[in-house]
């Protein structure tokens, strides 16, 4: 039976699964949702995730929701080193990930919801939350700056799973405005990814075209 993976293709959190997956050589059957639409919010998704958000996986009788969560679970289903080769390899790479929701991936999402799910809705950002967010990104990205600074990757000196957990918010940077390009090393990074893991260049382009259709579609362009 297929592992079953429930999302929207323009989400970031989606992309991190769809990702890991496609590296890890684990074939997924993709359920298409539209969240621009509701479609999370149906009694049938809510029994698979209450909160009403996505990506979930439903592997037989295990059902995931929280893209980390789901990746580690992958990872583990097929012993894939992108959770590290050594025990404190993992516990550096869950230490990023957790790092990931706590400090940067949440702001990245808010920015989301002010400067694009208002924009589709035709309502205004809000500048407080706005600032908020900008400043609490500018916190962790020079944390994340400086441990760049002499590094390829997050841990170790290959691609692991906290750098793809650490990325996604790039996903979206160039529509969100979030202040990444004041951190060098960062930026630096994240191209390195685009230039040498081409299904992460795949799944950014996936995204792109969703969220470009989104704005046509509720006249605001690009």
């Amino acid at each position: 039976m297929a592992i079953k993976l429930y999302g929207d293709p323009g989400s970031g959190s989606r992309r991190r699964v769809t990702t890991a997956a496609a590296l890890m050589g684990i074939e997924l059957e993709y359920v298409n949702m539209d969240l621009f639409k509701g479609d999370s919010h149906t009694p049938e998704f809510l029994k698979l995730n209450p909160h009403g958000l996505t990506p979930v996986m439903v592997d037989g009788d295990t059902v995931l929701y929280e893209a980390a969560a789901i990746n580690v679970y992958l990872a583990e289903k097929v012993g894939s080193d992108l959770l590290g080769t050594t025990a404190r390899e993992r516990y550096e790479v869950l230490q990023w990930m957790f790092w990931s929701g706590e400090q940067w991936r949440v702001f990245a999402t808010t920015l989301f919801n002010e400067r694009i799910v208002k924009s589709v809705m035709g309502e205004a950002e809000d500048p407080s939350i706005v600032g908020l967010v900008e400043r609490n990104v500018r916190a962790a990205a020079a944390v994340l700056d400086t441990h760049l600074a002499d590094r390829s990757f997050i841990v170790g000196d290959r691609l692991t799973l906290a750098d793809i957990d650490v990325a996604a918010p790039f996903s979206q940077s160039h529509r969100t405005r979030i202040p990444f390009h004041e951190f060098p090393h960062l930026v630096a990074w994240q191209q390195r990814l685009l230039d040498t893991v081409p299904v992460w260049a795949e799944t950014k382009r996936e995204i792109d075209e969703r969220i470009d259709r989104v704005l046509a579609e509720a006249g605001r362009g690009r």
